[in-house]
């Protein structure tokens, strides 16, 4: 048995839709069952998604968009100086870099703002609107940003400041008070899709005061619309899709430097470039110095300069992530030492130093090993403030919960999944306390097990390159249109390995009735030692398409792997056993010894550890179900072993199976040999053991143990008697059965046992416990008909 790392939910797939799907389309079934578990289940509607020529929305759908191009163009026109506002994430670059490029187009007196995170945190601050107003701006529009800034937006009033929000984040209770709010969520709103990113809500600003479609944005709309991890549906698939395309064959002096230094083949872009490549770097420059870097790099058209810019973004890249596995590290011994999972639902935890750029990169990685809402926060003790990043598991609103909190947050913004916030250093245990009671109220047991969802179960011999490149038209990939991810179940495995030059990864070619598949997976190769080659193994991934000296075949990149039964690893004939018992599973292991006083020789300095087992009585009483059972050495009996592991169910059975020296290669002796040996002794009459037990045996080719076992069994059935060493046949003795011997008992049973569990196959082995373990579930299971 091998436990997956997650709980895995398979999507109930209505098949009767798919095989519509599949006849009218013509499309494959993975694909067909693919766009049904998406809701794309009619005709129509996946025709549409596959291969529809979507359109984008009206812009002036939004509420405030006329009055916000008429100002703007009014601006324009008298010149006036404009100021953009945004954000220091990738969505927010991607949103002030739209928004200037447009404006600069149009002939705009523009420039941008974005505050530095460390000296002025997230959104708007009164200190940055004073200054534009002394700076002699008269119009500021916020990208990405400013739904919350309601005493800020005050500020700008009494200065005499007209101000344009446009913003995407979950507004509050009350609004700022701007000559507009262009934002998709307003409870008033009209606009048909609510799910667009900050630069989405920006690019549409573009498409209004262009007065046409801005083809020539959707490379930068694209980069903050998949950064930001919004709802990759309408609109914000159609930015995604056609960005994509336009990014592929960029102009753009600035991003095709990054991707340069980077090594990336523009014909290979896809969303994962940006999720993996483009959007760290943009990051890095806001969550280490000033996100400036990053505009400048996408504004600017002097190839020098952009060379320069990537390579510094680049380092600042390098250097965030050795930041965040410092502080990861840090976290992590914080939560282990004072607020342990077992009394906490909510992490709340921060430290003084820590870099409030990167710490929700932290929280992220606490969520994936712990799975619990956290919270990470940088203190500082000059100013008695706590500022953070908070990231979640389904099920538990942020933003909601922190909403409650607002008497001890007076800056806060975000997503259910994500948010950020300031607070005071000595609110940080109400917080803590507040958010865990509220986590107790709404979240149960099951809530606080991580779950992979899991597009559909698969069948190797549906897995073919038409099927997989049929697949890519769902792409691009995201928030609610995820990678698919399948199920393969129970599949034998042809070969698994180790691979990688830390051998931290795991390959693996699985068959079933005919059909292989490779399997590649990263950080997956200790899972080597613990998959027995017998084993059926079930897992999930991502399908793709492999391509190598120009061959293509499907494979799976591997994300999980379970084996549901039991599990036998051989290990008979290894001599260092404490070793090898090193790389058995701590947890749950019971390590089995018949001789004790062999144990301190066959595994030292494991005493605490072992189990003594000297009779079947003692077998019966020891719990193995779910354990991993070690037995170290020979057991006495096949018996005293049934009753080891009769209804017991084990994970899984280690079998060393130490026997200092063994019986199955020595001669036993059969039933001519004792009949040679009687005719001798009838003979030659009384013989000297001691004397001429070795020259017989030599004469026969047999050993002198053999001379010694025969005599020993002729004695119990008294065919001869043994007096000082001499041996003289009894001619009076009944006629009896070898068989009625102890002696020759105990010989055959020795030798069938060393056998049947000592010499035996892997498969018979593997077969013998099948048999013992499957007759007390048969056992189990007629009883609970019985009942």
């Amino acid at each position: 048995m091998l436990k997956s790392k997650t709980k895995w939910i398979v999507n109930k797939t209505d098949e009767q839709l798919v095989k519509v799907l599949e006849n009218e389309l013509k499309i494959t079934p993975l694909v067909a069952s693919l766009l049904v578990n998406r809701g794309v289940n009619t005709v129509d509607s996946a025709r549409y998604f596959l291969f529809g020529k979507e359109q984008f929305h009206d812009p002036y759908l939004f509420k405030g968009m006329d009055i916000a191009v008429k100002r703007i163009h009014e601006a324009i026109n008298n010149q006036e100086p404009i100021l953009i506002y945004g954000d220091y994430d990738a969505d927010g670059v991607s949103s002030t870099s739209v928004l200037m490029i447009a404006l600069r187009e149009l002939g705009a007196n523009v420039n941008f703002y974005i505050p530095n995170r460390f000296t002025e945190g997230y959104g708007p601050n009164e200190a940055a609107f004073r200054k534009a107003a002394e700076n002699g701006i008269k119009l500021i529009i916020t990208v990405d940003t400013g739904i919350a800034a309601v005493h800020e937006a005050a500020t700008a009033k009494e200065l005499g400041l007209e101000l344009i929000i446009t913003d995407h984040h979950e507004p509050g209770p009350v609004l700022p008070e701007a000559l507009a709010i262009i934002h998709p969520k307003l409870p008033d709103s009209i606009y048909p899709f609510r799910e667009l990113a900050g630069v989405g809500v920006a690019f549409k600003l573009a498409h209004a005061l262009y007065g046409e479609f801005p083809e020539h944005l959707l490379e930068i709309a694209v980069i903050g619309t998949i950064a930001d991890l919004v709802s990759l549906k309408d609109e914000n698939r159609l930015i995604a899709k056609k960005g994509l395309e336009k990014l592929k064959v960029t102009k753009n002096i600035g991003l095709k430097a990054i991707f340069k230094l980077a090594g990336v083949d523009s014909k290979s872009i896809n969303e994962e470039t940006i999720g993996f490549t483009l959007a760290p770097r943009i990051n890095a420059v806001g969550r280490l110095e000033n996100a400036d870097l990053a505009v400048q790099l996408i504004l600017t058209d002097d190839p020098l300069e952009a060379a320069s810019l990537a390579e510094e973004m680049d380092a600042l890249n390098k250097t965030r992530q050795s930041i965040v596995n410092t502080i990861t590290a840090e976290a992590i011994e914080e939560v282990e030492r004072n607020f342990p999972i077992e009394s906490n639902s909510v992490l709340v935890i921060g430290k003084e130093g820590w870099n409030a750029g990167v710490i929700g990169i932290v929280a992220s990685r606490l969520v994936e090993k712990y799975y619990r809402p956290t919270i990470v926060l940088s203190f500082d003790q000059n100013k008695g403030l706590a500022k953070g990043s908070a990231r979640s598991i389904s099920g538990y609103d942020l933003f909601q919960n922190l909403s409650t909190c607002r008497d001890i947050l007076p800056h806060f913004g975000g997503h259910p999944m994500a948010a950020g916030m300031t607070l005071k250093l000595e609110d940080v245990p109400e917080l803590r306390a507040r958010l865990n009671k509220l986590a107790i109220e709404q979240l149960t047991e099951d809530d606080f097990i991580p779950v992979t969802l899991i597009d559909e179960e698969i069948r190797l011999e549906d897995i073919n390159l038409r099927a997989l490149e049929e697949m890519n038209l769902l792409s691009p990939f995201g928030m609610d249109n995820p990678k698919p991810k399948v199920l393969i179940k129970n599949v034998e495995i042809a070969t698994m390995r180790k691979i990688g030059s830390e051998q931290n990864h795991l390959k693996v070619l699985m068959n079933d009735e005919g059909s292989n598949l490779d399997g590649v997976g990263f950080g997956l190769g200790p899972l080597v030692d613990h998959i027995s080659p017998s084993s059926k193994i079930s897992l999930i991934g991502e399908l793709s398409v492999n391509e190598w000296n120009n061959i293509r075949k499907p494979q799976i990149f591997i994300q999980d792997i379970a084996v549901s039964s039991w599990q036998l690893f051989d290990y008979r004939g290894v001599k260092r056993i404490h070793n090898i018992a090193e790389t058995i599973p701590h947890e749950n292991r019971k390590l089995v010894v018949f001789n004790e006083e062999q144990s301190k020789k066959i595994i030292p300095g494991q005493k605490d550890e072992l189990i003594f087992i000297r009779n079947p009585e003692e077998a019966k009483t020891v719990n193995i179900t779910d354990a991993n059972v070690v037995l170290v050495d020979f057991p006495p009996s096949k018996e005293i072993l049934c009753h080891l592991i009769k209804g017991k169910q084990p994970a899984r059975i280690y079998t060393y199976f130490y026997k200092e020296s063994s019986d199955f290669f020595s001669t036993v002796p059969t039933r001519e040999h004792f009949k040679w040996f009687y005719a001798l002794l009838l003979k030659k009459g009384p013989i000297d053991l001691a004397r001429y037990a070795d020259e017989i045996a030599k004469h026969r080719g047999w050993s002198q143990e053999t001379i010694i076992f025969m005599s020993k069994v002729f004695s119990e059935l008294d065919f001869v008697t043994i007096n000082n060493g001499f041996i003289t046949l009894n001619q009076s003795s009944q006629k009896r059965d070898l068989t009625d011997s102890r002696t020759y008992q105990t010989k055959q049973a020795q030798y069938a046992l060393e056998r049947d569990l000592l010499f035996s196959s892997f498969q018979e082995l593997k077969g013998w416990f099948d048999q013992v373990i499957q007759e007390s579930i048969e056992i189990e299971e007629a009883i609970k008909e019985w009942t």
